[in-house]
């Protein structure tokens, strides 16, 4: 193909040729810096010129803008300009005057002390989403400028955003959290005791807070829960996780704690119990739980740990101590053998359990936040209701506390004069042979005697502890011991044996020569029970509810 008789058919080319010859360029450096023919006439012919953003009319665009636009100038904030967005949402601004009269929108938001603030500064500032009378809201910038043609004044320019549906949709938003965390506190509280129960050794109160209104409800949860024979059991536990979800978690393992509770298992296998369960529940969810029973006969706090915080005890002369072993992980986890240990809680004494929400804080160390606990133990008296208000305020725990807190306050109180009439203990080493039960009937009339009990009541109460002691020398081991124990509401009747196999009340057949002293003891008792003994071996208890006035 010509090249040359090709390329003079397009358009441009003589213009081409022409400043070829008027810009002759030497052999030597020909093809350098060349552009081809075709490139070359699109570049000076068919390019639009660039756009000069200097010389665009600013107010033109200002007034096209659909944001609010208003400048003003000079330590009055004379109003100098405001953009037609503006005038639609505000109405027409008379130019020249002060901000103050002019721009009453400003002021009513309290952004006139930020327009100050920025013409000193000489620094922007932004307010977000301020709602102004109209319902719309705003996000406004103020920015400072230079008004003066010789550079020597001072404006702002206000540059307001409409944010109304971010606004709106945030404001729908925070709603929908509030309704939920209502949810979650409504049902939080429905799950915890809505009264605790009144063990007869033991003056107990108990808390609980929520989180605050940016925090959501955790599973914290207490229970008191009497065991009968003058045993007490205390829960207290708390479900990792927050809202709706951690509290029904918390509510299922509340009732498989009174559940397992009822079997009068010692704490470590009850924990052992909650272990599996809590893995049944969700895998994916632990708690913490601390599971403790009080023996007044023995004076001690038996407890176990799945993981929580040590319980603190502060005995009668004021000494506080912390229960710290054993304490195995949390529940959920699986996989591991609890153990039981014990602190002392005799009369006088005071113990305290509580969730991490009361000593936990993102700045300090939790050992500083139980340190901080136990100060404050030590120097609180009163009532358990006191304490445990005392013990929350020392703490610093207020209404918008970012995390929830329960509490759980025991007292142990030193009975004397004539209240401690009213609690009494008496028992009787039996060597079992054949003269135990007339002895254990003669010492049960004498106690019951000396207590001044009404005769049916006596007459009830001797029956039942020689039908428990026939029971135990029948089927039970040496040694036999038999416990009278009396509180000011009621009389407890106990024998403990070296056997660990538990009785159970069936039904007797007419021909049958046993199996008629258990029933016999539930039928005339207001509550009977058996448990395994720590050293081995089982005690068999009943109890009779006094009539009101201790006799």
């Amino acid at each position: 193909m010509n090249f040359t008789r090709w390329s003079a058919r397009l358009p441009g080319t003589q213009r081409r040729a022409a400043a070829r010859t008027e810009h002759t360029v030497s052999p030597d450096r020909r093809g350098e810096g060349s552009v081809p023919a075709a490139r070359a006439e699109q570049l000076t012919e068919d390019a639009p010129p660039a756009l000069d953003v200097d010389e665009l009319p600013v107010r033109e665009v200002l007034d096209r803008v659909p944001a609010l636009v208003a400048l003003v100038h000079g330590p009055e904030h004379r109003v100098a300009y405001v953009n037609d967005a503006y005038r639609a949402a505000f109405g027409a601004r008379p130019a020249g005057e002060p901000a103050r009269e002019a721009l009453p929108e400003l002021d009513e938001l309290g952004l006139l002390p930020l327009l100050d603030q920025v013409l000193r500064s000489a620094k922007p500032r932004t307010v977000k989403s301020r709602k102004v009378p109209s319902g719309r809201s705003y996000t406004f910038t103020c920015t400072p400028v230079d008004t003066s043609p010789e550079g020597q004044g001072g404006g702002v320019l206000v540059f307001a955003t409409d944010v109304t549906d971010h606004a709106e949709a945030a404001e729908r938003l925070r709603a929908s959290e509030r309704r939920q965390r209502e949810t979650a506190v409504t049902l939080q509280r429905s799950l915890l005791p809505q009264e605790l129960e009144e063990p007869d050794d033991l003056r107990i109160a108990a808390t609980y807070q929520p989180g605050g209104t940016e925090a959501a409800v955790g599973g914290d949860w207490y229970d008191v829960i009497t065991l009968g024979g003058g045993r007490t059991a205390l829960v207290i536990g708390d479900v990792m996780g927050r809202g709706v979800r951690a509290a029904a978690v918390m509510g299922q393992l509340r009732t498989a704690v009174r559940a397992y509770a009822r079997l009068d298992l010692p704490p470590h296998e009850v924990l052992q119990l909650l272990d599996g369960l809590a893995t049944e529940i969700d895998a994916n969810q632990i708690a913490t739980c601390v599971y403790a029973v009080h023996d007044p006969n023995e004076g001690r706090l038996v407890y176990a740990s799945a993981g929580h915080l040590p319980i603190l005890v502060r005995d009668e002369s004021g000494t506080v101590h912390r229960a710290d072993e054993p304490t195995g992980p949390p529940l959920g986890t699986g996989g591991w053998l609890h153990a039981s240990g014990s602190v002392p809680l005799g009369p006088g004494s005071t113990a305290v359990l509580y969730t991490d929400g009361l000593v936990e804080r993102r700045d300090e160390d939790l050992d500083e936040g139980i340190a901080s606990l136990e100060r404050a133990l030590a120097g609180a008296s009163g009532t358990p209701q006191v304490i445990c208000d005392r013990l929350v305020r020392s703490a610093g725990v207020t209404a918008d506390h970012d995390d929830d807190v329960a509490v759980l306050v025991l007292q142990h109180p030193a009975r004397t004069g004539p209240d401690g009439d009213l609690f009494r203990n008496a028992a009787l080493e039996l060597l079992g042979g054949v003269e135990a039960a007339p002895r254990a009937r003669a010492f049960a009339s004498g106690v019951l005697t000396s207590w001044r009990f009404p005769p049916d009541l006596h007459d009830l109460g001797v029956l039942a502890a020689s039908e428990l002691v026939a029971n135990s020398l029948q089927h039970g081991t040496p040694p036999m011991r038999l416990r009278l124990r009396r509180t000011d509401r009621r009389l407890i009747i106990e024998v403990t044996d070296g056997d660990d196999h538990l009785p159970r009340r069936r039904r007797a057949e007419p021909a049958d020569e046993a199996g008629r002293g258990i029933a016999i003891v539930a039928t005339i008792a207001s509550g009977w029970g058996s448990r395994r003994t720590p050293g081995g071996g089982k005690a068999v208890w009943c109890e009779f509810a006094l009539p009101r006035g201790g006799n």
